[in-house]
């Protein structure tokens, strides 16, 4: 049973992150409620795979008790990289990006989503709950209000929301701004048995072509499903001066093709015969290091808190966010102890991690003339 004096918790969004502190705070009899804006688990697609990391993603789900659901589900045989030459498509001798550890299994976003879903109790996500903002009371509690008229107050509010956090202006005044990177995203339904050359130049993992400030990275989901990620440095509206339409998939394709001319006809069939139009993904990042003056009764937790370029890291940090959260409420006493034990630890890690990702991408799409 809860105790009557036990923290109300508020988390907006039901991101990993978000997730992960409410099933532990339920692993330990806390109450919590999570307010979503979908509408429901499956309102929007959830993205690619992920590779979990034994120090964070892994190390929060044994917190949530997870593990063994989670390594049912996993491809431990996707870890791989194979890194290409663009011109001849031959597989070059060198490895792809270090690898943060030797058990970093993937698993589609989706699934793991619907992992966490799936073991909290009944009634714990309101779904259809968009905030539009959070007031404080003076007291250290809070009120968060929503795109229905309607409101609630809690002890503590996560900001658990994502890039565009509607929490986070109560805490910070930095916003997420444009890095100078995008991915345009291209994907393959039934690869193997539909497209076997292809599957085959990406093998079971994660394949990366690159030369200059351009890179063709392709990425094996469960199901036979293939994502395919075309990054260059460019402006954000480089669709704009090029006069492309970003619906026009065949317009999109020949400006990519452009940009990718002398590379290997093989490779060049992951942008020629991919099943659907292109998806524009400009690369956003928060300000590193991100830091806030401790405000009492809210924080913030993932990208809310720390985004940062797509290379592996961004998934795995949330998680263990939710989790170290949600231990230091039931270790301490007060919501504000707990708070301030949190973000002591969280802050100094996610600033680094954004400097390593910066490099990272860095190092994989080189900036102009470096």
């Amino acid at each position: 049973m809860h105790s009557p004096h036990a923290p109300r918790v508020a988390v907006v969004g039901a991101g990993l992150g978000g997730l992960v502190l409410a099933r532990v705070l339920q692993l330990h009899g806390r109450p919590v409620t999570v307010f979503e804006g979908d509408a429901s688990a499956g309102a929007r697609p959830q993205g690619g795979s992920l590779d979990i990391h034994g120090g964070t993603g892994q190390a929060a789900l044994r917190a949530a008790d997870l593990l063994d659901r989670f390594r049912a589900l996993a491809r431990p045989e996707s870890q791989g990289w194979r890194l290409l030459d663009p011109a001849t498509a031959a597989v070059l001798p060198v490895p792809g990006p270090p690898a943060h550890d030797d058990d970093s299994p993937e698993i589609d976003r989706g699934q793991l989503r619907g992992l966490l879903l799936e073991s909290l109790a009944e009634g714990t996500v309101r779904w259809d709950h968009a905030v539009t903002g959070v007031m404080p009371l003076g007291d250290g509690t809070w009120r968060l209000s929503f795109d229905d008229g309607s409101t609630e107050e809690a002890d503590l509010v996560v900001g658990a929301d994502g890039a565009w956090s509607r929490v986070r202006p109560s805490l910070s005044d930095a916003t997420p701004s444009y890095n100078g990177v995008t991915f345009v995203e291209a994907g393959f339904d039934d690869c193997d048995t539909r497209h076997p050359a292809l599957a085959g130049i990406v093998g079971e993992g994660t394949m990366l072509a690159s030369t200059g400030s351009r890179a063709l990275l392709a990425q094996r989901n469960s199901s036979g499903h293939i994502r395919v990620y075309i990054a260059f440095r460019a402006p954000q509206d480089w669709h704009v001066a090029a006069e492309v339409a970003l619906d026009d998939t065949a317009a999109v394709r020949a400006h990519l093709l452009r940009m990718l001319e002398g590379w290997d006809e093989s490779l060049l069939g992951l942008v020629l015969r991919n099943d659907g139009g292109f998806v524009n993904r400009p690369v956003f990042v928060l300000p590193a290091p991100h830091t806030w003056e401790h405000v009492p009764g809210i924080t913030l937790l993932g990208d809310a808190a720390h985004l940062m370029p797509p290379v592996g890291l961004g998934a795995n940090l949330a998680m263990l966010d939710g989790a170290d959260l949600a231990h230091a409420l039931i270790a301490e006493s007060t919501v504000d102890d707990a708070v301030r034990a949190y973000e002591s630890v969280m802050l100094p890690r996610s600033a680094q991690a954004a400097l390593d990702c910066a490099k990272t991408l860095d190092d994989l799409i080189p900036p102009e003339g470096a």
